[in-house]
């Protein structure tokens, strides 16, 4: 089992654990994965990780579409792979219209959509073998609009960039997790419970059959996010991912379009995650926490004493996953992992 070590955003203030994350590097953990939301963005902090790291890899988990143009995006991709010796991966996802529209102040429009075409662009700016043209839906390179000066004229990138430079995408929407499996190189989903991959397994098929055979489970990347708080006190343990989970269902979109409610919903929480949404919203943030199961911690997450949690990584061992991105506070979490999965 391969190891990531998932940073995220920041809070108020922007830190990064730099000293976890080298230790991460040095007891063997594979990647280091930071992310954006309205704050600290995705792209500065993996770029001070790079500087300050020699050989584990930099990802983005994500960087948000909306917020850039896809030419941008591979801008930004191939100067951090060159300046760290070719140890980046390009982590993207659509966000969501709450962000897009209220924080960024563009269309959301059709996702799935944006998706395909922002990859088909970056594919050809990574390629670099003609001047990069495209007519789509949500992207136009060079420019043709009603306003176009007329004057955009098809560029090829001045650096070279690695053509097979890794593209992963985050999502738990099937029809989103088809396309990932279909033209990107791996997966993230944002939590996960090893023992219900068939709720993957279908939607991944139809990609790697529309793929045209290029991408199978064999050479394509399932990589969830993974919390590990380590520690004798269950409840304890629970609360920071009982905190996230209310926050992500009950917050993190509208009442009647949150990707993350849907998902654990499908998951077998139908009933909770209504509740939960129901007390965030009406600003009961400490009961919606409190409303989240402890069975789902346990069966998206890594807690409690060192016996527990190894007893709970065979379930993971034994799917399909093939690395954890771990979100861990504790560098001795980090430590105990890399011990019994490296």
């Amino acid at each position: 089992m391969r190891l990531g070590v998932q940073v995220g955003y920041s809070g108020a203030q922007v830190r990064l654990p730099i000293e976890t994350i080298q230790e991460a590097e040095r007891l063997g953990f594979e990647s280091v994965w930071t992310a954006e939301a309205y704050g600290s963005d995705a792209v500065s902090t993996i770029a001070w990780i790079g500087a300050l790291t020699s050989r584990i890899k930099l990802g983005t988990a994500i960087m948000q579409m909306p917020a850039r143009t896809p030419a941008m995006t591979a801008m930004t991709a191939m100067t951090i792979d060159q300046l760290s010796g070719g140890r980046f991966i390009l982590g993207i996802g659509p966000s969501g219209p709450q962000v897009v529209e209220g924080w960024h102040g563009v269309s959301y429009g059709k996702p799935l959509v944006r998706t395909r075409e922002y990859i088909a662009i970056l594919r050809k700016i990574f390629a670099r073998e003609a001047a990069v043209e495209f007519a789509g839906h949500e992207y136009q390179i060079p420019y043709k609009g009603a306003d176009a000066s007329g004057l955009g004229k098809p560029l090829k990138s001045i650096i070279h960039g690695r053509a097979d430079l890794p593209i992963y995408c985050a999502s738990v929407n099937p029809r989103a997790i088809a396309l990932s499996a279909e033209i990107a190189d791996g997966l993230m989903p944002m939590w996960f419970v090893p023992e219900r991959f068939d709720l993957f397994k279908p939607h991944l098929e139809e990609g790697f059959r529309r793929s045209g055979g290029k991408r199978t489970i064999v050479n394509f990347e399932f990589a969830p996010f993974v919390t590990c708080v380590v520690g004798d006190d269950l409840d304890a343990c629970r609360a920071p991912i009982k905190a996230h989970l209310a926050l992500y269902i009950g917050g993190m979109g509208a009442r009647d379009r949150n990707f993350y409610k849907t998902y654990t919903a499908r998951l077998g929480y139908e009933g909770e995650v209504q509740k939960i949404q129901d007390l965030f919203l009406a600003g009961r943030r400490d009961e919606a926490q409190a409303a989240v199961p402890d069975r789902l911690v346990d069966e998206i997450a890594l807690v409690g004493p060192r016996a527990r949690i190894a007893e709970r990584l065979e379930a993971w061992k034994a799917s399909p996953v093939t690395a954890m991105l771990i979100s861990a506070r504790q560098p001795e979490a980090l430590r105990m992992l890399a011990e019994l999965c490296l």
